[in-house]
């Protein structure tokens, strides 16, 4: 099974001016899934876990989730400034986590070093079926 994260550097030209590098070019973020597998005792759902890659200033499009993932991000190394739905911006070091509800919005999710890269681990629950993960707000 193919499971797309449309977020990347094809598509950080589209990034809001909060997430964007203030180099004036846009650095994006490199996606890799980590881990797929259905889970044999909840029929229907599917645990993916993505490692996300910032490069020194890079950030990820604005962009919302599928109405039924599970988000639980862990900051493996660096520090990214993440922002979910009208929650508040945070900035979270190698070792924090947070979650993101169901369909949620993520307007901000970079990378706050403009020297040094960043990485997290990006855990969803979702519903078997469902093919886009991530879809840009455009």
């Amino acid at each position: 099974m193919k499971i797309r994260i449309a977020i990347g550097a094809a598509s950080a030209a589209i990034a809001i001016a909060t997430a964007a590098p203030a180099s004036g070019h846009d650095v994006g973020d490199n996606v890799t899934t980590n881990f797929q597998q259905t889970i044999p005792n909840i029929p229907g759902k599917s645990l993916i876990a993505f490692v996300v890659d910032y490069p020194p200033g890079g950030a990820s499009v604005a962009h919302t989730h599928a109405k039924s993932s599970f988000i639980y991000a862990y900051v493996i190394s660096g520090s990214i400034e993440s922002k979910v739905n009208d929650g508040s911006t945070r900035v979270y070091k190698a070792g924090e986590s947070w979650s993101e509800p169901p369909g949620a919005s993520h307007p901000i999710s970079r990378n706050v070093s403009k020297t040094t890269p960043a990485k997290l681990l990006a855990v969803f629950v979702v519903d078997t079926d469902d093919k886009e993960l991530t879809t840009p707000v455009k």
